[in-house]
């Protein structure tokens, strides 16, 4: 009886929270209305806008009202939300008025509706709405406590793929959702038609970065209070207009911009500089700074006292970069600059309102001759955002911009400020902009899921004899040893035998940081041999300044000073070095057909910027580098860095923090490899930029632990089913959650083991041929989820998440199959044989891509394998095989089903070039007789639809044959 009790109650308490939720937000100053469906939904919409507006619409003109609001995609929505409309009148008068007051956001009308139902590909009832003006612009969904939250964003995504766009597409005017099952709360963006990941999801917090994640308790005061969540959605989003989707502010750089904006509002008259009035952000590397900017410089650039928001780089391609990312969040919002003569052009032209240029070009601007150019701005109202202002402010070009403007504040952004610790005696961060406005550092942002950990090996490259141990370091010759050939070769050989390892079969790619430019083209030398010997077909690149002083800002500012000259005198070194670096481009354009070179300094950006692209989108597999790319560069590819180098303090972290951008589940770490002995450098950095009991939040745990963690794992799972069998008796989901929840915690540590170079499955209490095993059940438990009729899938397993891209090898598919099927006929040996048959018979029962293909696959070895005379006839009688059994199948499929044989055909290949699936209607339209009552099309369409997408996953997808 109270098992029974307890399950009920289970159930209810999504429904519990939902009533406790709309109790909450009515006192916030909601108005609860019941609309079941659309068409009240319409009727709302109408009654909101005339009270908004002040006016009343006929019939006439709400529907012309109607015709905007049917128009256009989710981003285009958005853009429709923010701006002023007009239709006219019935008397022919002009009529103009707004869906939102975005420059007064509490001035809105704000309503709470539940469980409206929208018909689309299938009916779907939503939980909890928020409508401003009568547009549903807050979605909330909730799950039950205990379940994952995971599931609730799921339910998002299906709701937007099967109803959000239907009838008049008031849904795609969201912009916000929120998930919660009650102590978990996220919110995000409407990414609209594309894909979204878990990832992109974010806690709401307090302004000191403490997690608000109980909806009832914190969230929904602070996050969803009226005001607040207006300000929201009218200031705090950004529509990305390359990629057409909704970014909406995490909470950390929320508060940056609003601290910038407040001490700005605070001094509206300033009366000659004061650092005072100015200050820093203090975000770690990777939390999105660039976001961060552009808000703040948008947000001020329209206040009518401010004539410039100026944002200040201190290197050349950062000045691109920043350039093009602003051009993404709002084309047209930017100008940019190409000289320092434009520069003053720009500054002298008050529709210019937000600058991107580089630090060079400032000082130039207002040095010399051009200070006379430069005159009507000098006590213009300015605000000026400086970039990496723990780099770029510490010289004479700080003290020539304070002491030239008098009307101007300054705003720092940083990962890594020049606190007392690191400053080595010169000035702090602080002494230049005064007061951290808000701080945001790594510990919170790996909290937060916002960056990643680190993983730090340290490997020994050589060995001091027993008489010099206790010789302090000054006393043995240092370059000498870390310099030595063989040193570097024994380095090198370590990559290349752990590269795939590190970066997971090139799924992701490496950079690698030497000493000095000397350095790099010894490592790039010995890496061309070795490629050239045939040792390796890693693609190597690499780039380097010409600078005497091998930081590329000294090269920015003498480029940026210096006319174009004999390239010796330009670049004041050697001739040599200059025709290597000539040399290692003429590699890269062979490698990707492009043609660039060093002959000036444009010539040598355009290449760094090739270089830089090739690294975001994961098309190389090294970069080497000495300085560049160490700091102010983004890829997500990038997950393992390579570490010959003396690095400390913020170089230390800004080096390390190339690598832990997030990507998804198979990005765990950011993985450095070290050659030398940072150890207490890392930990001095790791405490300097969080707290001194942040290492262990930082860094990943050592191989031994997640030994200890897996081998406890082990043990928990064979309690529940003491062997692989043993799973096929867990006949009630109770169980089998269990079994599935068990497991999966094995995968998520095998996954961050496996890029331990120590790893091996003899530390392990499981065979591999085992968890190969367990793998397989744990996936047809998944196949028999997704094969269950809608009535079936209220199971409790259906709000798991089985994370099967964790045990998903990319690189095997068919092919791969294939080649060892070719590798299975050569062999002579009986021993060899069976090695090669044991190892094809386990992709096929655990890799994730081939388990729709496992039958057929067998039937082929089966059938035909001894038939074969010659091993290079495999390829051609696989794909004779499976050309025939696609046609069996495909013809079964059409006669089963009754369906039109063209009209199928057609429809898969658009199921395949769009990656959407098709509709009911046009599933059903796929048959030779009548349409099926409404209680029957729902089944017939489910049906059909699955044996569809079985087909497609059977015979097309991860197919690629070659010979």
């Amino acid at each position: 009886m109270s098992i029974i009790f307890i399950l009920k109650m289970s159930k209810q308490s999504e429904q519990i929270l939902e009533e406790q939720l709309l109790i909450q937000l009515h006192k916030l100053g909601y108005e609860k209305v019941i609309l079941p469906n659309e068409d009240a939904l319409l009727l709302n919409l109408k009654k909101q806008l005339e009270k908004h507006n002040k006016i009343t619409f006929s019939k006439a003109e709400f529907d012309k009202v109607l015709n905007i609001v049917n128009k256009g995609s989710v981003f285009e929505k958005a853009k429709i939300l923010r701006q002023r409309q007009h239709i006219i009148r019935d008397n022919g008068d002009n009529l103009y008025f707004e869906f939102l007051n975005t420059d007064y956001w509490c001035q809105n009308e704000y309503q709470v509706t539940n469980q409206l139902s929208q018909e689309g590909r299938y009916l779907n009832r939503y939980d909890v709405t928020l409508l401003i003006n009568g547009l549903p612009l807050v979605q909330i969904e909730l799950k039950r406590r205990g379940l994952e939250l995971k599931e609730a964003f799921n339910q998002i995504d299906r709701y937007r793929k099967h109803s959000f766009g239907s009838g008049h597409g008031l849904y795609h005017f969201v912009q916000l959702f929120v998930i919660s099952n009650g102590v978990n709360t996220k919110y995000f963006g409407n990414f609209g038609i594309h894909k979204q990941e878990y990832l992109q999801t974010f806690h709401w917090t307090d302004e000191n970065n403490k997690p608000l994640n109980n909806i009832l308790n914190g969230f929904t005061d602070t996050f969803l209070e009226p005001c607040h969540i207006s300000k929201m959605i009218c200031k705090y989003i950004v529509l990305h207009e390359t990629e057409k989707k909704l970014m909406v502010l995490r909470p950390y750089q929320y508060f940056a911009v609003e601290n910038i904006i407040k001490k700005v509002k605070e001094n509206e008259v300033l009366n000659g500089y004061d650092i005072n009035k100015n200050g820093y952000i203090w975000h770690t590397t990777g939390s999105g700074k660039t976001l961060t900017s552009f808000k703040a410089s948008q947000i001020l650039s329209n206040i009518p006292a401010i004539k410039k928001v100026v944002f200040v780089v201190d290197r050349k391609d950062l000045d691109y970069q920043t350039n093009q990312e602003y051009e993404k969040f709002s084309q047209g919002c930017v100008s940019s600059v190409g000289n320092t003569d434009d520069l003053i052009k720009k500054f002298n032209d008050p529709a210019e309102r937000i600058i991107v240029t580089t630090i060079q070009k400032l000082n130039n601007a207002i040095s010399g001759k051009n200070i006379y150019k430069m005159k009507a701005m000098q006590d213009q109202r300015m605000v000026f955002i400086f970039d990496e202002c723990h780099r770029s402010q510490f010289g004479d070009t700080h003290k020539n911009i304070v002491s030239y403007f008098t009307n101007i504040q300054l705003f720092g952004f940083t990962g890594t400020p020049i606190l007392v610790e690191n400053a080595n005696g010169e000035k702090t961060t602080a002494s230049l902009f005064g007061k951290c406005l808000h701080k945001y550092v790594i510990t919170d942002a790996i909290r937060d899921e916002n960056v990643l950990r680190f993983s730090v090996e340290y490997i020994q490259t050589f060995k001091q004899k027993e008489h010099i141990v206790d010789l302090k370091i000054e006393q043995i010759n240092e370059t000498e040893v870390f310099e030595a050939p063989e040193r570097k070769e024994a380095i090198v050989n370590y990559i290349l035998q752990h590269h795939k390892q590190k970066t997971q079969q090139g799924k992701y790619c490496a950079m690698m940081c030497v000493q000095d430019i000397d350095s790099v083209i010894q490592y790039y030398e010995i890496l061309k041999a070795m490629k050239k010997a045939g040792e390796h077909q890693l693609k190597i690149i690499t780039i380097f300044s010409f600078a005497q002083n091998e930081d590329p800002l000294d090269y920015e500012i003498k480029t940026e000073l210096s006319v174009v000259e004999e390239p010796k005198a330009l670049y004041g070194l050697p001739p040599h070095r200059r025709e290597l670096l000539d040399a290692y481009i003429g590699d890269f354009n062979q490698l990707y057909d492009t043609a660039h070179s060093t002959k000036d300094s444009q010539s040598f950006y355009t290449y760094y910027n090739d270089v830089a692209k090739k690294a975001k989108n994961n098309e190389m597999d090294i970069l080497l580098v000495a300085n560049m790319f160490l700091t102010g560069f983004d890829s997500k590819y990038l997950n393992t860095l390579y570490v010959d180098k003396n690095l400390q303090y913020h170089g230390l972290i800004q080096a390390f923090s190339r690598t832990n951008r997030t990507h998804d589940k198979n990005k765990t770490q950011g993985n450095i490899v070290c050659f030398r002995n940072l150890k207490d450098k890392t930990d001095e950095a790791i405490t300097l930029f969080s707290n001194r009991e942040a290492i262990d939040e930082v860094i990943v745990a050592p191989y031994e632990t997640y030994v200890e963690e897996f081998n406890k794992a082990v043990n928990q799972l064979k309690a529940i089913v003491p062997n692989v069998d043993s799973v096929d008796d867990l006949y009630t989901e109770e169980d089998q959650l269990k079994f599935i929840l068990a497991f999966r915690n094995m995968i998520r540590l095998h996954k961050k083991m496996s890029h331990y170079t120590e790893f091996t499955w003899d530390d392990l209490e499981i065979e591999e041929q085992s968890f190969l095993d367990y793998s397989s059940k744990y996936q047809d438990l998944k196949d028999s989820i997704v094969h269950k009729s809608d009535k079936e899938k209220t199971s409790i397993l259906d709000d798991i998440d089985f994370e099967l891209e964790l045990i998903k090898k990319d690189t095997i598919n068919v092919s791969y199959i294939v080649q060892l099927l070719f590798k299975l006929k050569v062999k002579k040996g009986k021993k060899d044989k069976e090695e090669v048959e044991k190892e094809i018979f386990n992709l096929l029962n655990t890799e994730v891509s081939l388990r729709s293909k496992r039958e057929l696959i067998e039937k082929f070895i089966k059938e035909n394998m001894s038939k074969i005379v010659e091993a290079e006839d495999i390829v051609d009688e696989f794909t004779r095989f499976w050309n025939e059994e696609q046609q069996k199948a495909f013809d079964e499929l059409v006669q089963d089903e009754n369906l039109s044989a063209e009209r199928t055909q057609h429809l898969i290949e658009g199921y395949l070039f769009s990656e959407q699936e098709p509709l009911r209607d046009e599933i059903l339209k796929l048959r030779n007789e009548g349409r099926p009552s409404a209680l029957q099309a729902k089944d017939i369409s489910n049906r059909i639809l699955q044996r569809i997408k079985d087909f497609v996953n059977t015979f097309i997808n991860g197919m690629n044959i070659a010979a």
